[in-house]
């Protein structure tokens, strides 16, 4: 089965630690890469140690402008395929390429990482955004990022709604 190639952002999985390598050998191709870079500190049991590591391990985007430079970008040493999402190939629009880059030229952010953790079962949190913003609600089910079924203990009855995880944050309750 032929799969469509899109014209845009897509991502590369690359060899562990191959991300820089990869990123030059396809700029040097002529396409456009973009692979953000954070600095962490890296504990030794001697001692701590700041380091620039990719934001998102094993990965490198890619602008592919034709079909050609699709197969060529993924033809470098290191590359090893692009990310699929079902059967079709993921693809990242521009404007949250551009949202990425602002943030990684953002002075001001501190120890930027990304976090895949999802809410467990039972936990309380507060909704930060839409029109349930501000209630409390307990989790009762994870699909998955995009599908969170929580329970809203509001005018004493129960609500149940399924929202998207980035929807919820965390309760920071005052101890006495």
């Amino acid at each position: 089965m032929k799969r469509k190639t899109s014209i845009g952002w897509h991502v590369i999985y690359v060899r562990s630690r191959f991300e820089r390598k990869v990123q030059e050998s396809i700029t040097e191709l002529s396409i456009e890469t973009f692979v953000p870079m954070v600095e962490t500190v890296s504990q030794w049991s001697d001692r701590k140690k700041v380091v620039i590591k990719p934001l998102f391990p094993s990965y490198v985007f890619v602008n592919i402008t034709s079909s050609m430079d699709f197969y060529k970008a993924l033809s470098v040493h290191g590359a090893s395929a692009y990310i699929k999402v079902g059967t079709d190939y993921a693809t990242v629009r521009q404007d949250e390429i551009d949202r990425i880059k602002f943030m990684m030229d953002a002075e001001d952010l501190e120890d930027v990482q990304t976090k895949l953790d999802l809410p467990k079962v039972g936990e309380i949190k507060t909704i930060s955004y839409g029109a349930l913003t501000d209630l409390e609600c307990e989790i009762l089910k994870v699909n998955n990022q995009n599908k969170i079924v929580v329970r809203l203990n509001s005018l004493q009855q129960n609500i149940v709604a399924t929202i998207p995880a980035h929807y919820l944050r965390e309760d920071v309750k005052a101890t006495a």
